[in-house]
Protein backbone atom coordinates (compact mmCIF):
# COMPACT_ATOMS: atom_id res chain seq x y z
CA UNK A 1 0.00 0.00 0.00
CA UNK A 2 1.82 3.30 -0.97
CA UNK A 3 1.34 6.56 0.36
CA UNK A 4 -1.89 8.35 -1.66
CA UNK A 5 -0.43 12.08 -3.18
CA UNK A 6 -2.49 14.73 -1.71
CA UNK A 7 -5.52 16.00 -3.64
CA UNK A 8 -7.22 19.31 -2.62
CA UNK A 9 -10.83 19.30 -4.03
CA UNK A 10 -10.62 22.41 -6.51
CA UNK A 11 -12.31 25.31 -6.27
CA UNK A 12 -15.31 23.90 -8.18
CA UNK A 13 -15.92 21.07 -6.14
CA UNK A 14 -16.42 23.48 -3.07
CA UNK A 15 -19.01 25.91 -5.19
CA UNK A 16 -22.18 27.38 -3.67
CA UNK A 17 -24.64 24.58 -5.67
CA UNK A 18 -26.22 21.98 -3.59
CA UNK A 19 -25.14 18.43 -3.31
CA UNK A 20 -27.57 15.98 -3.39
CA UNK A 21 -26.22 12.56 -1.88
CA UNK A 22 -27.57 9.14 -3.74
CA UNK A 23 -30.57 8.10 -2.65
CA UNK A 24 -30.30 5.08 -0.58
CA UNK A 25 -27.58 6.89 1.40
CA UNK A 26 -27.75 6.36 5.09
CA UNK A 27 -27.87 8.98 7.11
CA UNK A 28 -27.13 8.35 11.40
CA UNK A 29 -25.60 9.34 14.53
CA UNK A 30 -23.50 7.64 16.98
CA UNK A 31 -22.50 7.15 20.74
CA UNK A 32 -20.32 4.59 22.41
CA UNK A 33 -21.44 2.91 25.90
CA UNK A 34 -19.10 3.87 28.63
CA UNK A 35 -19.33 7.46 27.48
CA UNK A 36 -22.85 7.88 28.02
CA UNK A 37 -24.88 4.67 29.74
CA UNK A 38 -24.09 5.23 33.35
CA UNK A 39 -25.37 2.64 35.36
CA UNK A 40 -21.85 1.00 36.30
CA UNK A 41 -22.65 -1.22 39.13
CA UNK A 42 -26.40 -2.57 37.77
CA UNK A 43 -28.22 -5.58 36.82
CA UNK A 44 -24.82 -7.58 37.12
CA UNK A 45 -22.68 -4.84 35.41
CA UNK A 46 -19.17 -5.29 36.84
CA UNK A 47 -16.15 -2.59 36.08
CA UNK A 48 -14.03 -2.80 32.95
CA UNK A 49 -10.75 -1.12 32.14
CA UNK A 50 -12.33 2.52 31.78
CA UNK A 51 -13.94 2.02 35.18
CA UNK A 52 -10.48 1.35 36.74
CA UNK A 53 -8.55 4.17 34.94
CA UNK A 54 -11.23 6.62 35.17
CA UNK A 55 -11.18 6.33 39.12
CA UNK A 56 -7.40 6.67 39.00
CA UNK A 57 -6.26 10.29 40.45
CA UNK A 58 -4.85 12.29 37.43
CA UNK A 59 -5.89 9.83 35.02
CA UNK A 60 -9.21 11.92 33.59
CA UNK A 61 -9.66 15.96 33.82
CA UNK A 62 -11.02 16.80 37.41
CA UNK A 63 -11.64 13.24 38.26
CA UNK A 64 -14.47 12.60 36.15
CA UNK A 65 -16.27 9.17 35.62
CA UNK A 66 -18.43 7.57 33.65
CA UNK A 67 -20.63 6.33 36.45
CA UNK A 68 -23.53 7.75 35.62
CA UNK A 69 -22.30 9.35 31.91
CA UNK A 70 -25.62 10.99 30.28
CA UNK A 71 -27.53 7.97 32.27
CA UNK A 72 -28.77 6.82 28.92
CA UNK A 73 -29.25 3.43 30.96
CA UNK A 74 -32.33 4.74 32.37
CA UNK A 75 -33.33 7.59 29.59
CA UNK A 76 -33.05 5.48 26.55
CA UNK A 77 -36.31 6.17 25.70
CA UNK A 78 -36.04 9.61 25.49
CA UNK A 79 -32.68 9.69 23.60
CA UNK A 80 -34.67 7.46 20.60
CA UNK A 81 -37.37 9.80 21.17
CA UNK A 82 -34.50 12.52 20.26
CA UNK A 83 -33.34 10.67 17.37
CA UNK A 84 -37.17 9.97 15.81
CA UNK A 85 -37.88 13.54 16.37
CA UNK A 86 -34.09 14.90 14.25
CA UNK A 87 -34.98 12.13 11.60
CA UNK A 88 -31.89 10.14 11.60
CA UNK A 89 -32.04 6.70 9.89
CA UNK A 90 -29.96 4.61 11.56
CA UNK A 91 -28.00 4.99 15.32
CA UNK A 92 -25.08 3.36 16.10
CA UNK A 93 -24.32 2.54 19.50
CA UNK A 94 -21.66 0.31 21.01
CA UNK A 95 -23.11 -3.05 23.37
CA UNK A 96 -20.90 -2.79 26.87
CA UNK A 97 -19.22 -5.92 27.25
CA UNK A 98 -19.02 -6.14 31.28
CA UNK A 99 -22.65 -5.41 31.47
CA UNK A 100 -23.84 -8.78 29.03
CA UNK A 101 -20.47 -10.75 30.28
CA UNK A 102 -19.27 -9.81 33.42
CA UNK A 103 -16.09 -11.39 33.91
CA UNK A 104 -15.28 -11.47 29.89
CA UNK A 105 -16.10 -15.57 30.54
CA UNK A 106 -19.22 -17.59 31.60
CA UNK A 107 -22.26 -16.78 30.49
CA UNK A 108 -24.59 -13.88 29.65
CA UNK A 109 -25.88 -11.88 31.82
CA UNK A 110 -29.97 -11.82 30.45
CA UNK A 111 -30.52 -8.62 32.38
CA UNK A 112 -27.49 -6.73 30.31
CA UNK A 113 -28.98 -8.65 27.26
CA UNK A 114 -32.26 -7.32 27.59
CA UNK A 115 -31.55 -3.80 28.34
CA UNK A 116 -30.31 -3.70 24.34
CA UNK A 117 -33.42 -6.13 23.17
CA UNK A 118 -35.39 -3.16 24.44
CA UNK A 119 -32.61 -0.04 22.78
CA UNK A 120 -33.18 -2.18 19.63
CA UNK A 121 -36.48 -2.71 19.87
CA UNK A 122 -37.60 1.08 20.68
CA UNK A 123 -35.32 1.80 17.28
CA UNK A 124 -37.41 -0.33 15.18
CA UNK A 125 -40.60 0.95 16.48
CA UNK A 126 -39.14 4.64 15.65
CA UNK A 127 -37.81 3.61 11.87
CA UNK A 128 -34.55 3.68 12.70
CA UNK A 129 -32.17 1.21 11.92
CA UNK A 130 -29.51 -0.18 14.82
CA UNK A 131 -26.12 -0.75 13.89
CA UNK A 132 -24.33 -2.23 16.95
CA UNK A 133 -20.35 -2.53 17.51
CA UNK A 134 -19.48 -5.13 19.87
CA UNK A 135 -16.29 -3.23 21.52
CA UNK A 136 -15.72 0.41 22.21
CA UNK A 137 -12.64 -0.12 24.54
CA UNK A 138 -14.58 -1.02 27.56
CA UNK A 139 -13.22 -4.08 28.23
CA UNK A 140 -13.78 -6.20 31.23
CA UNK A 141 -11.28 -5.68 34.28
CA UNK A 142 -10.76 -9.28 35.08
CA UNK A 143 -9.27 -10.08 31.45
CA UNK A 144 -7.24 -6.77 31.72
CA UNK A 145 -6.00 -8.25 35.13
CA UNK A 146 -5.02 -11.68 33.07
CA UNK A 147 -3.36 -9.98 30.62
CA UNK A 148 -5.75 -8.26 28.71
CA UNK A 149 -4.95 -7.16 25.00
CA UNK A 150 -1.39 -8.27 24.53
CA UNK A 151 -2.36 -11.91 25.49
CA UNK A 152 -4.05 -14.27 22.84
CA UNK A 153 -7.31 -15.39 24.97
CA UNK A 154 -8.77 -12.01 25.35
CA UNK A 155 -9.18 -12.35 21.73
CA UNK A 156 -10.50 -15.90 21.84
CA UNK A 157 -12.98 -14.38 24.74
CA UNK A 158 -14.01 -11.84 22.58
CA UNK A 159 -14.15 -14.31 19.44
CA UNK A 160 -17.78 -16.20 22.74
CA UNK A 161 -19.06 -13.10 23.66
CA UNK A 162 -19.73 -12.02 19.98
CA UNK A 163 -21.46 -15.06 19.97
CA UNK A 164 -23.55 -14.23 23.10
CA UNK A 165 -24.58 -11.17 21.34
CA UNK A 166 -25.43 -12.13 17.87
CA UNK A 167 -27.54 -15.00 19.80
CA UNK A 168 -29.67 -12.36 21.76
CA UNK A 169 -29.64 -9.59 18.83
CA UNK A 170 -29.36 -11.15 15.48
CA UNK A 171 -33.20 -11.32 14.61
CA UNK A 172 -33.09 -7.63 15.11
CA UNK A 173 -29.89 -6.05 14.16
CA UNK A 174 -28.85 -6.34 10.68
CA UNK A 175 -25.64 -4.31 10.64
CA UNK A 176 -22.45 -5.48 13.08
CA UNK A 177 -19.08 -4.08 13.85
CA UNK A 178 -16.62 -5.73 15.32
CA UNK A 179 -14.11 -3.18 16.98
CA UNK A 180 -14.26 0.53 16.96
CA UNK A 181 -10.61 1.96 16.32
CA UNK A 182 -8.33 -0.72 17.40
CA UNK A 183 -5.40 1.55 17.01
CA UNK A 184 -6.48 3.69 20.38
CA UNK A 185 -7.12 0.23 22.32
CA UNK A 186 -3.51 -0.70 21.25
CA UNK A 187 -1.26 2.40 21.22
CA UNK A 188 -2.85 4.88 23.34
CA UNK A 189 -4.20 1.82 25.65
CA UNK A 190 -0.98 -0.13 26.10
CA UNK A 191 1.83 2.28 24.42
CA UNK A 192 0.60 5.77 25.86
CA UNK A 193 -1.18 5.16 28.58
CA UNK A 194 -3.85 8.09 27.88
CA UNK A 195 -6.45 5.59 27.63
CA UNK A 196 -7.56 2.62 29.64
CA UNK A 197 -5.51 0.59 30.58
CA UNK A 198 -3.10 3.71 31.19
CA UNK A 199 0.19 0.79 30.51
CA UNK A 200 3.52 1.71 28.59
CA UNK A 201 4.85 -0.90 27.10
CA UNK A 202 5.72 -0.36 23.37
CA UNK A 203 5.95 -3.96 22.70
CA UNK A 204 3.14 -4.87 24.58
CA UNK A 205 0.99 -2.25 22.24
CA UNK A 206 2.22 -4.24 19.41
CA UNK A 207 1.09 -7.55 20.86
CA UNK A 208 -2.41 -6.08 21.74
CA UNK A 209 -2.47 -4.79 17.93
CA UNK A 210 -2.15 -8.34 17.02
CA UNK A 211 -4.44 -10.05 19.24
CA UNK A 212 -7.45 -6.61 18.57
CA UNK A 213 -7.04 -8.01 14.72
CA UNK A 214 -7.19 -11.70 15.84
CA UNK A 215 -10.09 -11.08 18.31
CA UNK A 216 -12.00 -9.26 14.90
CA UNK A 217 -11.43 -12.14 12.67
CA UNK A 218 -12.58 -14.42 14.83
CA UNK A 219 -15.95 -12.47 16.02
CA UNK A 220 -16.47 -12.22 12.32
CA UNK A 221 -16.50 -16.13 12.26
CA UNK A 222 -18.48 -16.05 15.42
CA UNK A 223 -21.00 -13.88 13.67
CA UNK A 224 -21.67 -15.40 10.91
CA UNK A 225 -22.70 -19.01 11.99
CA UNK A 226 -25.27 -17.25 13.56
CA UNK A 227 -26.89 -14.11 11.91
CA UNK A 228 -28.70 -14.35 9.08
CA UNK A 229 -27.23 -14.71 5.27
CA UNK A 230 -28.26 -11.16 4.55
CA UNK A 231 -26.75 -9.61 7.52
CA UNK A 232 -23.79 -6.98 7.39
CA UNK A 233 -20.16 -7.64 9.56
CA UNK A 234 -17.62 -4.87 9.16
CA UNK A 235 -14.75 -3.28 11.36
CA UNK A 236 -14.42 0.28 12.45
CA UNK A 237 -10.39 1.95 11.90
CA UNK A 238 -9.77 5.56 12.33
CA UNK A 239 -7.63 5.96 9.55
CA UNK A 240 -4.87 8.57 9.78
CA UNK A 241 -4.99 10.81 6.67
CA UNK A 242 -1.12 10.79 6.98
CA UNK A 243 1.15 14.02 5.36
CA UNK A 244 4.55 15.03 5.39
CA UNK A 245 5.54 17.97 6.21
CA UNK A 246 7.71 18.15 3.19
CA UNK A 247 8.37 16.46 0.36
CA UNK A 248 12.11 15.45 1.23
CA UNK A 249 13.25 11.97 2.13
CA UNK A 250 13.49 12.12 5.26
CA UNK A 251 9.98 13.50 5.75
CA UNK A 252 8.45 10.77 3.33
CA UNK A 253 10.11 8.04 4.78
CA UNK A 254 8.80 9.10 8.47
CA UNK A 255 4.88 9.40 6.57
CA UNK A 256 5.92 5.61 5.63
CA UNK A 257 6.69 5.03 9.26
CA UNK A 258 3.25 6.33 10.71
CA UNK A 259 1.17 5.21 8.17
CA UNK A 260 2.09 1.40 8.70
CA UNK A 261 1.71 2.36 12.31
CA UNK A 262 -1.59 3.74 12.33
CA UNK A 263 -3.03 2.16 9.19
CA UNK A 264 -1.97 -0.69 7.60
CA UNK A 265 -0.91 -2.79 10.96
CA UNK A 266 -5.03 -3.23 10.99
CA UNK A 267 -5.86 -2.85 6.84
CA UNK A 268 -2.69 -5.26 6.49
CA UNK A 269 -3.82 -8.20 7.95
CA UNK A 270 -7.72 -7.54 8.09
CA UNK A 271 -8.18 -6.67 4.59
CA UNK A 272 -5.02 -8.39 2.56
CA UNK A 273 -3.94 -11.08 5.15
CA UNK A 274 -0.34 -10.16 5.83
CA UNK A 275 1.34 -7.54 7.73
CA UNK A 276 3.08 -5.20 5.95
CA UNK A 277 7.05 -6.00 5.47
CA UNK A 278 7.95 -2.83 6.59
CA UNK A 279 6.32 -2.64 10.16
CA UNK A 280 7.96 -5.73 11.13
CA UNK A 281 11.15 -4.63 10.00
CA UNK A 282 10.80 -1.24 11.45
CA UNK A 283 9.63 -2.45 15.02
CA UNK A 284 12.31 -5.48 15.20
CA UNK A 285 14.18 -4.26 17.84
CA UNK A 286 11.11 -4.49 20.38
CA UNK A 287 9.69 -8.02 19.37
CA UNK A 288 10.35 -10.46 16.72
CA UNK A 289 6.46 -10.63 15.77
CA UNK A 290 6.47 -14.65 17.19
CA UNK A 291 3.33 -13.64 18.98
CA UNK A 292 2.00 -14.25 15.14
CA UNK A 293 1.23 -17.91 15.39
CA UNK A 294 0.62 -20.23 11.97
CA UNK A 295 -2.98 -19.95 10.89
CA UNK A 296 -3.70 -16.85 12.17
CA UNK A 297 -3.81 -14.43 8.99
CA UNK A 298 -6.11 -16.20 7.73
CA UNK A 299 -8.43 -15.99 10.48
CA UNK A 300 -8.44 -12.57 10.75
CA UNK A 301 -8.80 -11.77 6.91
CA UNK A 302 -12.47 -12.50 7.26
CA UNK A 303 -15.10 -10.95 4.14
CA UNK A 304 -16.76 -7.76 4.93
CA UNK A 305 -19.61 -5.55 3.71
CA UNK A 306 -17.95 -2.41 4.20
CA UNK A 307 -15.43 -0.46 6.19
CA UNK A 308 -16.36 1.84 8.72
CA UNK A 309 -13.89 4.82 8.60
CA UNK A 310 -13.74 7.16 11.54
CA UNK A 311 -12.32 10.49 10.90
CA UNK A 312 -11.51 14.26 12.27
CA UNK A 313 -8.13 15.63 11.53
CA UNK A 314 -4.95 14.97 9.30
CA UNK A 315 -1.74 13.93 10.56
CA UNK A 316 1.34 15.52 9.62
CA UNK A 317 4.50 14.42 10.20
CA UNK A 318 8.35 15.04 9.34
CA UNK A 319 11.81 13.21 10.17
CA UNK A 320 13.54 14.94 13.81
CA UNK A 321 16.84 13.47 14.49
CA UNK A 322 16.95 15.27 17.56
CA UNK A 323 13.50 13.96 18.65
CA UNK A 324 13.53 11.76 21.88
CA UNK A 325 10.05 10.19 20.94
CA UNK A 326 7.94 11.83 23.80
CA UNK A 327 5.47 14.17 23.71
CA UNK A 328 1.94 14.40 22.48
CA UNK A 329 0.75 14.54 18.73
CA UNK A 330 -2.64 15.72 20.25
CA UNK A 331 -3.92 12.11 21.92
CA UNK A 332 -3.41 13.47 25.25
CA UNK A 333 -0.84 14.37 27.22
CA UNK A 334 2.06 11.59 28.10
CA UNK A 335 5.77 11.27 28.86
CA UNK A 336 5.53 8.24 26.21
CA UNK A 337 4.91 7.45 22.70
CA UNK A 338 1.66 6.24 20.79
CA UNK A 339 4.20 5.34 18.13
CA UNK A 340 6.87 2.38 18.76
CA UNK A 341 10.07 2.74 17.10
CA UNK A 342 9.19 6.04 15.37
CA UNK A 343 11.17 7.78 18.07
CA UNK A 344 12.37 10.61 15.63
CA UNK A 345 8.78 11.11 14.26
CA UNK A 346 8.03 14.92 15.17
CA UNK A 347 4.08 15.68 14.67
CA UNK A 348 3.02 19.05 13.31
CA UNK A 349 -0.57 21.77 13.21
CA UNK A 350 -1.22 22.73 10.26
CA UNK A 351 -2.47 25.92 10.32
CA UNK A 352 -5.89 27.61 10.93
CA UNK A 353 -9.00 26.64 12.24
CA UNK A 354 -8.78 23.98 15.33
CA UNK A 355 -11.89 23.02 17.26
CA UNK A 356 -11.92 22.71 20.82
CA UNK A 357 -9.67 19.09 20.92
CA UNK A 358 -6.88 21.31 19.33
CA UNK A 359 -7.34 19.72 15.80
CA UNK A 360 -7.17 20.96 13.21
CA UNK A 361 -10.52 21.51 10.79
CA UNK A 362 -9.48 20.57 7.42
CA UNK A 363 -12.09 18.31 5.49
CA UNK A 364 -9.66 17.81 2.28
CA UNK A 365 -7.97 15.45 4.70
CA UNK A 366 -11.12 13.23 4.39
CA UNK A 367 -11.52 13.53 0.69
CA UNK A 368 -8.23 12.07 0.43
CA UNK A 369 -8.46 9.53 2.37
CA UNK A 370 -11.25 8.39 0.66
CA UNK A 371 -9.80 8.55 -2.65
CA UNK A 372 -6.91 6.55 -1.01
CA UNK A 373 -9.13 3.54 0.48
CA UNK A 374 -11.02 3.57 -2.68
CA UNK A 375 -7.93 2.61 -5.13
CA UNK A 376 -6.34 0.24 -2.53
CA UNK A 377 -9.73 -1.86 -1.95
CA UNK A 378 -12.14 -1.18 -4.69
CA UNK A 379 -14.27 -3.40 -4.19
CA UNK A 380 -15.05 -2.28 0.06
CA UNK A 381 -17.44 -0.12 0.07
CA UNK A 382 -17.03 2.75 3.02
CA UNK A 383 -19.14 4.28 5.66
CA UNK A 384 -18.13 7.44 8.00
CA UNK A 385 -18.86 5.76 10.88
CA UNK A 386 -17.90 8.94 13.22
CA UNK A 387 -17.23 12.22 12.17
CA UNK A 388 -17.59 15.44 14.23
CA UNK A 389 -16.02 18.05 16.32
CA UNK A 390 -15.71 19.41 20.31
CA UNK A 391 -16.63 23.19 20.59
CA UNK A 392 -17.04 24.91 23.63
CA UNK A 393 -20.61 25.03 23.35
CA UNK A 394 -22.94 26.58 26.10
CA UNK A 395 -26.71 27.34 26.63
CA UNK A 396 -27.90 31.23 26.05
CA UNK A 397 -30.55 32.46 28.46
CA UNK A 398 -33.23 31.60 26.58
CA UNK A 399 -32.13 27.82 26.54
CA UNK A 400 -30.88 27.79 22.91
CA UNK A 401 -27.41 26.04 22.01
CA UNK A 402 -26.10 27.78 18.50
CA UNK A 403 -23.27 26.52 17.15
CA UNK A 404 -22.62 27.52 14.01
CA UNK A 405 -18.99 26.07 13.79
CA UNK A 406 -20.07 22.88 14.17
CA UNK A 407 -22.40 23.10 11.26
CA UNK A 408 -19.56 24.48 9.29
CA UNK A 409 -17.13 21.64 10.25
CA UNK A 410 -19.84 19.26 9.17
CA UNK A 411 -20.92 20.52 6.03
CA UNK A 412 -17.41 21.23 4.83
CA UNK A 413 -16.75 17.40 5.64
CA UNK A 414 -19.91 16.13 3.50
CA UNK A 415 -18.99 18.26 1.29
CA UNK A 416 -15.72 16.22 0.67
CA UNK A 417 -17.53 12.83 1.17
CA UNK A 418 -19.98 14.09 -1.71
CA UNK A 419 -16.99 15.05 -3.93
CA UNK A 420 -15.12 11.64 -3.37
CA UNK A 421 -18.55 9.62 -4.19
CA UNK A 422 -18.51 11.70 -7.24
CA UNK A 423 -14.97 11.10 -7.68
CA UNK A 424 -15.99 7.15 -7.61
CA UNK A 425 -15.27 6.13 -4.04
CA UNK A 426 -18.29 4.33 -2.95
CA UNK A 427 -19.59 5.90 -0.07
CA UNK A 428 -22.91 4.47 1.54
CA UNK A 429 -23.18 6.23 4.61
CA UNK A 430 -22.06 9.08 7.37
CA UNK A 431 -22.66 8.75 10.87
CA UNK A 432 -22.71 11.78 12.95
CA UNK A 433 -20.48 11.79 16.51
CA UNK A 434 -22.14 12.26 18.62
CA UNK A 435 -25.62 12.09 19.48
CA UNK A 436 -25.55 13.92 22.93
CA UNK A 437 -22.43 15.69 24.80
CA UNK A 438 -20.42 13.15 26.70
CA UNK A 439 -17.75 11.16 28.84
CA UNK A 440 -14.93 12.61 26.72
CA UNK A 441 -12.70 9.88 27.69
CA UNK A 442 -9.53 11.35 29.52
CA UNK A 443 -10.88 14.80 28.84
CA UNK A 444 -13.88 13.74 31.27
CA UNK A 445 -16.77 16.31 30.61
CA UNK A 446 -15.17 19.17 29.09
CA UNK A 447 -14.90 18.48 25.34
CA UNK A 448 -18.58 18.50 24.07
CA UNK A 449 -18.94 17.04 20.62
CA UNK A 450 -22.90 16.65 20.91
CA UNK A 451 -25.66 17.24 18.43
CA UNK A 452 -27.82 17.37 21.31
CA UNK A 453 -26.69 19.53 24.40
CA UNK A 454 -27.15 17.50 27.76
CA UNK A 455 -27.02 19.71 30.49
CA UNK A 456 -24.93 17.18 33.19
CA UNK A 457 -26.40 18.43 36.89
CA UNK A 458 -30.19 17.74 35.91
CA UNK A 459 -29.24 15.38 32.73
CA UNK A 460 -31.98 17.86 30.39
CA UNK A 461 -31.14 17.20 27.16
CA UNK A 462 -31.42 19.81 24.27
CA UNK A 463 -31.27 19.61 20.29
CA UNK A 464 -28.41 22.17 19.41
CA UNK A 465 -28.73 24.07 15.76
CA UNK A 466 -26.43 21.55 14.53
CA UNK A 467 -28.71 18.95 15.30
CA UNK A 468 -31.84 21.22 13.57
CA UNK A 469 -29.47 21.77 10.67
CA UNK A 470 -28.24 17.96 10.11
CA UNK A 471 -32.12 16.60 10.60
CA UNK A 472 -33.06 18.49 7.34
CA UNK A 473 -29.87 17.03 5.18
CA UNK A 474 -30.80 13.12 6.30
CA UNK A 475 -34.26 13.94 5.41
CA UNK A 476 -33.58 15.74 2.29
CA UNK A 477 -30.44 13.77 1.02
CA UNK A 478 -29.41 17.37 -0.40
CA UNK A 479 -26.55 19.47 1.35
CA UNK A 480 -27.46 23.42 0.94
CA UNK A 481 -24.17 25.88 0.12
CA UNK A 482 -22.15 27.11 2.50
CA UNK A 483 -23.33 29.83 4.94
CA UNK A 484 -26.93 28.71 4.16
CA UNK A 485 -28.70 26.62 7.27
Amino acid sequence: MTIAAHRRPSAAHTGDAPRTFPEHFLWGTATASYQIEGAVTEDGRTPSIWDTYARTPGRVRNGDTGDRATDHYHRWREDVALMAELGVGAYRFSLAWPRIQPTGRGPAVQKGLDFYRRLVDELLDKGIEPVATLYHWDLPQELEDAGGWPERDTAERFAEYAGFAADALGDRVYTWTTLNEPWCSAFLGYGSGVHAPGRTDPAAALRAAHHLNLAHGLAVQALRERLRPDARCSVTLNIHQVRPLTDSAPDLDATRRIDALANRVFTGPMLRGTYPDDLVTDTAALTDWSFVRDGDLEQIRQPLDFLGVNYYTPTVVSHDPDRAGHGSDGHGASAHSPWPAAEHVAFHQPPGERTAMGWAVDATGLYDLLLRLAADFPRLPLVITENGAAFDDYADPSGAVNDPARIAYVRDHLAAVHQAVQDGADVRGYFLWSLLDNFEWAHGYSKRFGAVYVDYPTGTRTPKASARWYAEVARTGVLPPAGRQ
